[in-house]
């Protein structure tokens, strides 16, 4: 009696764990159907098409540009928060990155300022503001859909959803923690106050800008004041390069000094004397760190001796890196030919295999971050060949990048060594990129304004400081 009893039970729980099995299991596949109509009901990704205007243009420098700032503007839609609100941003990309990013729209913003929209420069901030942690953190981006759901809506070739409301996300995917989006909100919105003389924005948020430069701060354990990161941290997100990295620390040197510029525009002396010694403390301290005057430029960090362009452009362009250096810097990448085929690629002699991430080695982006070309990179290397009064190859450089913007007819995120974009089974490159679209611009416009009296009569009248 027992033994049948036992059985009868054994049979009803059998059936009952098999009848919520089948139910889970259709409910997932109803779930699947549903995920992947509405997937497939999203329009399609299309080619922008150029206006016959602009496909006739014979100047191929000015036709370049045209397209870059076509592909910027492209990015510019109204996205929902979750109170409601809605708030016009620059998105990074449109098909793998339909979102706002701390550190594309930081870089992106210089080409935005350079074409007057200032709107969009302030609203993306605002989302960005509103979002910061208390402690000081922006996030690293702000969006509403996941890796898995873009990576679909990629591969199906159609337009991610932009309904949802957005939300803030402070790790990156490799769940650390990215330090250069905080500065580069912090410089972006200096920069958009100081172009659209909206003194009244910094004033509002000031307090604010102050807790982001004291959480980066916070990541300065030594006393010479260098920022140290985690793995994966930074814009080359795929390299494990972590500790002090030159491109990071020249950012947060950069913020350091706009933020002693404004506050001594807006008559904050003792926020002005502050940040200023600490801009001077940490630009000596990257020289005594970084600078390798046997090899002749900036080295990435103590563990990679590599020439990585963008932090060594950055400290030219912005006027860390002496005369001297920035020439010998110049002399190098033009012996390595870093510009060659696009301009220009990330470093000169890629970073050892293990130290790139797993998932980029399996799906063949190993040269995301090595052997590739940036054109954000080139636009910035544009604009130190020309700071340094290198005008024909700065012009030389331009017309490199125009010859790829035009063969495209977009600009594209990254190019392989053969000169094309980047095209994987797994990947392909972003287009438009905005961030590398607005940096053409702005590369463009310090081309073409190299006057700096032009600069200083286009600005307001009451802007923060003239001639900055």
């Amino acid at each position: 009696m027992p033994d049948n009893f036992s059985n009868k039970l054994f049979r009803i729980y059998l059936s009952v764990l098999v009848s919520i099995l089948g139910s889970a299991f259709g409910f997932l596949i109803l779930r699947a159907i549903q995920y992947f109509q509405d997937l497939l009901h999203q329009p399609p990704l299309t080619p922008k098409l150029l206006p016959e205007i602009l496909r006739d243009q014979s100047n191929p420098e000015e036709r370049a540009v045209e397209i870059a700032a076509q592909n910027l503007r492209s990015g510019i839609e109204p996205r929902l928060l979750p109170d409601g609100q809605k708030k016009l941003v620059i998105c990074a990309g449109l098909r793998n990155f339909r979102e706002p990013w701390a550190r594309d729209f930081g870089f992106a913003s210089f080409g935005l300022l350079a074409m007057g929209e200032y709107r969009v420069t302030r609203q993306t901030l605002e989302v960005f503001f509103i979002n910061q942690k208390s402690n000081g953190q922006f996030p690293v981006k702000v969006h509403a859909t996941n890796n898995f759901d873009r990576y679909l809506h990629s591969l199906f070739k159609r337009q991610q959803p932009n309904l949802t409301p957005i939300h803030p996300k402070y790790l990156t995917a490799h769940h650390t923690v990215s330090l250069d989006g905080n500065a580069l909100l912090v410089i972006a919105a200096l920069n958009y106050a100081f172009h659209s003389g909206d003194k009244g924005f910094v004033q509002e948020h000031w307090q604010q800008l102050i807790r982001a430069m004291d959480w980066l701060t916070n990541h300065a354990p030594d006393n010479d004041g260098l920022l140290e990161q985690g793995a994966y941290a930074d814009w080359a997100d795929s390299i494990a390069r972590k500790g002090r990295v030159l491109y990071t620390n020249i950012i947060y040197w950069k913020a350091l000094k706009e933020m002693a510029r404004v506050a001594g525009a807006l008559e904050y002396s003792q926020s002005r004397e502050s940040f200023q010694r600490k801009a001077d403390r940490i630009k000596q301290a990257i020289n005594n760190y970084f600078w390798r005057g046997d090899l002749g430029y900036f080295v990435t960090s103590q563990v990679f001796n590599n020439l990585s362009s963008g932090g060594n452009l950055l400290a030219i362009a912005w006027d860390l890196a002496t005369p001297e250096q920035a020439n010998t810097i110049l002399d190098n990448m033009q012996e390595y030919k870093m510009a060659e085929p696009v301009p220009t690629r990330t470093v000169q002699h890629p970073y050892p295999r293990k130290f790139i991430a797993i998932e980029n080695r399996l799906g063949g982006l190993s040269s995301y971050h090595t052997d590739a070309a940036w054109l954000w990179i080139g636009a910035w290397h544009v604009i130190a060949c020309q700071h340094t009064g290198r005008d024909t190859l700065a012009q030389e450089l331009f017309r490199r990048i125009a010859c790829v913007i035009n063969r495209d007819r977009e600009v594209h995120e990254v190019y392989a060594p053969d000169g094309h974009f980047l095209s994987t089974f797994w990947y392909t490159s972003e287009a438009p990129l905005t961030w590398s679209a607005g940096m053409v611009i702005y590369a463009w416009d310090q081309l073409v304004k190299s006057n700096p009296m032009a600069l200083e009569t286009n600005a307001p009248d009451d802007s923060l400081e003239k001639g900055a």
